[in-house]
């Protein structure tokens, strides 16, 4: 089984991207997301078809997958699984990385590493969740900085075969992978993500946004 991994600048592109999985018959099991929410841009979204907010899998108005997402972590369950990904994602927060919206395998793989970790666990659970899913530390520690700073990683487990074809929709929704990221982020003086860092503020995440002409 392989996993594809990119970062989206825009939430929008990520949540079309997801779609576009969906669409195309990748299983909503095998689809994560987690974003930056440090601009609050997932309160009232709805999932498209059905006008439920996102999180809100039962229709009562209420976060249900926040509500539950230690359990579903500690238990192997899957945050928002079982309504299709946009449909289940949840707010968490994270230190390090601020406050996120999450659903998928790897969101639950990072909260129930967060759990048991200690100071600064939760950016580690990320860092160790990308790392167990098969991306080696280079790569886990670009994905993490792109998400501390506003972005929105989208993974997708595949069979071998069909890496192509998942790396063709994501790519071709502006999703940028480790080494294009990276490098542009080294050409800035960034050298590591530090799990021990102060969550990046709205503005310095528009900043960021302009830098990249989002």
């Amino acid at each position: 089984m392989a996993v594809v991994t990119r970062l989206f600048d825009n939430h929008n592109d990520a949540l079309e991207a997801v779609s576009a999985l969906e669409r195309a018959g990748v299983a909503s099991d095998r689809i994560s997301l987690i974003s930056n929410n440090s601009d609050n841009w997932h309160d009232g979204h709805a999932h498209s078809g059905d006008g439920r907010r996102f999180g809100d899998m039962n229709g009562d108005d209420e976060n249900d997958v926040a509500e539950g997402a230690g359990k579903g972590a500690a238990t192997g369950g899957v945050l928002g699984a079982g309504a299709g990904v946009l449909a289940g994602l949840g707010m968490l927060a994270i230190p390090g990385l601020g406050p996120v919206v999450a659903a998928g395998w790897l969101a639950s793989t990072a909260v129930a590493a967060a759990a048991g970790a200690a100071v600064g666990g939760a950016a580690g659970g990320l860092l160790g969740a990308l790392k167990e899913a098969g991306h080696d530390e280079g790569e886990a520690q670009v994905y993490a900085e792109g998400v501390r700073r506003g972005g929105t990683l989208v993974s997708v487990r595949t069979e071998e075969s069909d890496r192509v074809r998942v790396e063709t929709l994501l790519n071709d929704r502006r999703g940028f992978d480790s080494l294009s990221r990276g490098a542009a982020y080294r050409e800035n003086g960034w050298s590591g993500f530090d799990a021990a860092a102060e969550p990046w503020s709205a503005e310095q995440i528009a900043e960021e946004r302009a830098r990249y002409n989002r």
